[in-house]
C-alpha cells in the first residue's frame, strides 16, 4: 500500500497515469509535451525565464523520476514518462517565438517524431546517458535526445522555408 506522497510522485512520475498504457508508454507520455509547451507559451516568457523553466523540469524530473523509479523497484520503468514530457521544452526551442497556431501544432508534431526516433535509437552519446541509474540517468538521456531533436527540427524548419 502506497502513501499519498508516493502516490503523488507516482502521479507526477507517470504523466497523469498516461505512463502506465501497456503498448509504448513513452511515445504516449511524449505527447503531453507539446501542450505543456503550448501552455507556457501563452504566458510569453523571455528567452531566460524559458530556459530556466525547462531547467527547473529537467531537476524536478531528476527528483521525480528518481524516487518514481524506487517506489516501483525498478531501475528506468517504462511508465515513468515525466522525463519524455519535460524534453519537450528543449525539442521545441526552435519555435519558441511563434505564435500558437496551426503551424506551432505542425512543429510539434515534427519535433514529436525527431524526438521520438532519437529517443528510441539513442545514438552516441544519449546511450551513454541511458546507462547511468537514477533520476540524473531518466531525465538526462531524454534531455540529449531532445537537443538532437531541436537541431534536426530546426534544420527541417529552414529547409521547409518557415524560417
Amino acid at each position: 500500500m502506497r502513501n499519498i506522497k508516493q502516490q503523488s510522485i507516482l502521479l507526477c512520475a507517470t504523466g497523469l497515469g498516461i505512463g502506465w498504457i501497456p503498448r509504448a508508454p513513452g511515445t504516449f507520455g511524449s505527447l503531453l509535451g507539446p501542450p505543456l509547451v503550448a501552455g507556457l507559451l501563452c504566458f510569453h516568457p523571455s528567452w531566460p525565464v524559458y530556459l530556466l523553466i525547462s531547467v527547473i523540469l529537467f531537476l524536478l524530473g531528476v527528483y521525480l523520476c528518481d524516487q518514481g523509479a524506487k517506489i516501483l523497484g525498478l531501475d528506468d520503468p517504462g511508465c515513468i514518462v515525466f522525463d519524455e514530457i519535460g524534453a519537450f521544452t528543449v525539442v521545441l526551442l526552435p519555435a519558441f517565438h511563434l505564435d500558437l497556431n496551426l503551424q506551432f501544432f505542425w512543429i510539434s508534431l515534427i519535433g514529436f517524431l525527431w524526438f521520438r526516433l532519437f529517443d528510441i535509437w539513442k545514438p552516441w552519446p544519449v546511450r551513454i546517458f541511458d546507462r547511468i541509474h537514477g533520476g540524473w540517468g531518466i531525465m538526462t538521456d531524454d534531455y540529449v535526445a531532445a537537443i538532437y531533436a531541436a537541431i534536426c527540427l530546426y534544420v527541417t524548419l529552414i529547409l521547409l522555408g518557415w524560417f
